[in-house]
């Protein structure tokens, strides 16, 4: 995986080489991301709520952390609609490319040791309805579903609440989903920009 080959973009988001994954997080160059958020209305519940997968324990960055529902890169040779592997991939979901509603593209840095990930990250938008027993997650990429409310995210991630309620499940070692509800602070979420956060949230509100 770390030798794939990216698109190395320019900060205008212009293709001006090809380097490999490694090289690319290394030197903080600039490619190409594909983000999809799952959104739902709960017509009864008449609350929007906003779907993050569980990273694995095993995986190298950020794991055991809250994320983007599906997400990943973009390869040289692809096109954007390409990204929607992800979502089956990771989630067992078959979406099609025109399913997803286009919220554009925001760009994002997420800095830690020995990694400068710069994304132009092109986000989409799943809003048809998914029971948690049609997820049929990768293992050794994500191990559970979670939701929460739009707005309380958004108050967590504007500093109004230190913690909000999640509900979801977790994948045990036998295979079998855990039905389960917890607080979570923001601690508990890959350490995305909160600017970034924020604009997803902005797009997704216009939207639904």
């Amino acid at each position: 995986m770390e030798q794939e080959k990216l698109a190395i973009l320019n900060e205008t988001g212009e293709r001006i080489g090809v380097g490999s994954r490694s090289e690319v997080h290394a030197k903080g160059y600039w490619h190409e991301t594909f983000h999809c958020w799952f959104a739902r209305y709960d017509t009864d519940l008449k609350e929007t709520f906003i779907y993050f997968q569980l990273r694995s324990d095993t995986k190298k960055d950020f794991p055991g952390l809250l994320d983007i529902t599906a997400a990943g890169h973009i390869l040289f040779d692809e096109k954007i609609e390409d990204g929607v592997r992800e979502v089956h991939e990771e989630l067992g979901i078959k979406v099609l490319f025109e399913e997803l509603e286009d919220l554009g593209i925001v760009k994002e840095e997420l800095i830690q040791e020995g990694m400068i990930d710069r994304e132009h990250t092109n986000v989409f938008l799943y809003t048809n309805p998914v029971s948690y027993e049609e997820f049929q997650l990768q293992p050794e990429e994500v191990t559970g579903i979670f939701r929460s409310t739009l707005a309380d995210f958004k108050s967590l991630i504007q500093h109004d609440k230190a913690q909000i309620e999640l509900e979801g499940f977790i994948v045990q070692k036998e295979g079998i989903k855990k039905y389960t509800g917890h607080k979570v602070g923001y601690q508990h979420f890959v350490p995305h920009e909160r600017s970034y956060l924020l604009e997803i949230i902005d797009r997704i509100e216009r939207k639904m």
